[in-house]
């Protein structure tokens, strides 16, 4: 069929999360909430590593970056989603549509590559001690940073460029809360075959690079930890190691489970539920597992508190 035969697709409708009536107040104030929550966790999280010169480690420098990306891409989904729970038709312009998937795949993969090099953080200050400050200086961590950052500029811009050349012809109900890329390629009539070599190929790269960087980072510690004879010793490394590994678990968990599954409406369906904890719910969660599993953090935090006391307490 002739390209020239279709009528361009000027916006789409996102269906959201349910169309069950009882449930769109509950969930409105339930994200709107946890929107909330991400917002003031995370820019907390910033806040308190820049004010703290306790914390002017790299491993609080990767930190406040994956802060800030979670902030960022929480932002990119959560206000959208919010509106579909108030408005009858949550409409998204087609110019709107590819930025929300821009930004989205941006701070996505670069979460992947932010998660991988704070694992390799990890490693070095364990398995490699007397070299930690060499090999993770200021230069090195900068570099690393903006890696992460160019990965996600250049699968953001991969995913996007190809999705612009996809025609639109189908229904315009996209059978998810924000614009991603299995649901919007449902609704293509023009071959998909580009776009589905681009993901496959990028998915290798951003999240099974990652995903070996961050099992061999740790096989790596685990072994070192087991050379440890002191059971305090080992509790002490593996403590450092354990927030870390509950936000990768987290994150990668039901990230697979949305992408790694068969294309169909009933994964669809499921996807959508399971897209909630990496897109919404681990953005909440990151500040939480950092602040109050994280003796340091708990340390820097109560300095500042009694530091404003005292100033207020003096100003009185």
């Amino acid at each position: 069929m002739e390209a020239g035969n279709h009528s361009k697709v000027t916006e789409f409708i996102l269906s959201g999360l349910t169309e069950t009536p009882e449930l769109q107040l509950p969930f409105f104030l339930f994200f709107l909430g946890v929107y909330v929550v991400t917002v003031v966790g995370n820019l907390s999280m910033i806040t308190l590593i820049r004010l703290s010169s306790h914390l002017h480690t790299p491993m609080y420098y990767f930190l406040s970056s994956l802060s800030f990306i979670d902030l960022c891409y929480s932002t990119v989904i959560t206000p959208k989603m919010l509106v579909s729970f108030v408005t009858e038709k949550n409409i998204i312009p087609y110019p709107e549509c590819m930025t929300q998937l821009y930004f989205f795949a941006f701070f996505v993969v670069s979460e992947c590559h932010i998660l991988a090099v704070m694992a390799y953080d990890r490693y070095v200050a364990i398995c490699k001690p007397l070299l930690y400050n060499v090999t993770m200086s200021y230069q090195v961590c900068s570099w690393l940073v903006v890696e992460v950052y160019m990965m996600g500029l250049i699968g953001a811009t991969a995913h996007t460029g190809c999705m612009l050349r996809v025609v639109f012809c189908k229904d315009k109900i996209v059978n998810h809360y924000f614009c991603d890329v299995f649901p919007l390629l449902e609704l293509s009539c023009s071959s998909t075959y580009i776009n589905e070599v681009v993901l496959l190929c990028f998915s290798i790269f951003n999240f099974l690079v990652p995903t070996l960087t961050i099992l061999g980072s740790y096989v790596s510690i685990i072994a070192s930890i087991l050379r440890i004879r002191s059971t305090e010793g080992r509790s002490k490394a593996f403590s450092t190691c354990t927030s870390h590994i509950l936000a990768v678990t987290i994150f990668y968990g039901s990230a697979a489970f949305v992408y790694l599954q068969p294309s169909n409406v009933s994964s669809m369906d499921q996807g959508k539920v399971s897209s909630v904890f990496y897109t919404i719910i681990v953005p909440m969660l990151n500040p939480l597992i950092y602040s109050l599993r994280n003796k340091d953090v708990k340390v820097a935090l109560n300095k500042i508190i009694e530091k404003r006391l005292s100033c207020i307490n003096e100003d009185v």
